[in-house]
C-alpha cells in the first residue's frame, strides 16, 4: 500500500513540475514558436549562403574563407542586413507607428482603442444609474 502513495506522489511532484512548463507554453506560445521559427530560418540562411559564398568564391578560382576582407562573415553580414533592411525593419516600424501614432479608422491605430474605452465607459456609468433603480423594486 505504501508503494501506491508514493507513485501517487511521485504523479503530483510530476505535474507540478510540468505545470509551469505548460503555463509558459499556454502563455508565451507565440514567441516561443517564433523565435524557434526564427533560429532554425537564420541557421538556414547561414547555411545556403555559405554555399553560394563558396560556389561564387571557386568560380572565380579563390579559396572560400570564413574571415578577411573577402571572408564569408561580410557577405554574410550584407545579406543579413539587406534582408532585415527589407523586411523586419519594416515591420517594427509598421507595429511602433501603430502605437504611437493615430491613422483615424484603422484597426490598428490607437484612437479605435481609445474610442471604445469612451464607449465603454458611457455604457458602465448608464449601468450604474440604472443600477441603484433596480434595487428599490
Amino acid at each position: 500500500m505504501a508503494s501506491g502513495s508514493q507513485d501517487e506522489a511521485a504523479v503530483t511532484r510530476h505535474a507540478a513540475q510540468a505545470l509551469p512548463r505548460a503555463r509558459v507554453w499556454r502563455d508565451y506560445s507565440l514567441s516561443i514558436a517564433l523565435a524557434i521559427t526564427f533560429a532554425i530560418v537564420f541557421l538556414a540562411h547561414t547555411i545556403v549562403g555559405y554555399w553560394q559564398y563558396a560556389a561564387d568564391q571557386q568560380s572565380h578560382g579563390d579559396t572560400p574563407t570564413v574571415f578577411g576582407e573577402s571572408g564569408y562573415v561580410v557577405y554574410w553580414g550584407e545579406w543579413t542586413l539587406q534582408n532585415w533592411q527589407s523586411e523586419v525593419i519594416q515591420s517594427l516600424l509598421i507595429v511602433l507607428f501603430t502605437t504611437w501614432f493615430i491613422h483615424k479608422g484603422s484597426a490598428e491605430s490607437k484612437d479605435s482603442q481609445e474610442q471604445m474605452q469612451r464607449s465603454l465607459d458611457r455604457i458602465e456609468q448608464r449601468l450604474d444609474l440604472l443600477e441603484p433603480a433596480k434595487r428599490k423594486s
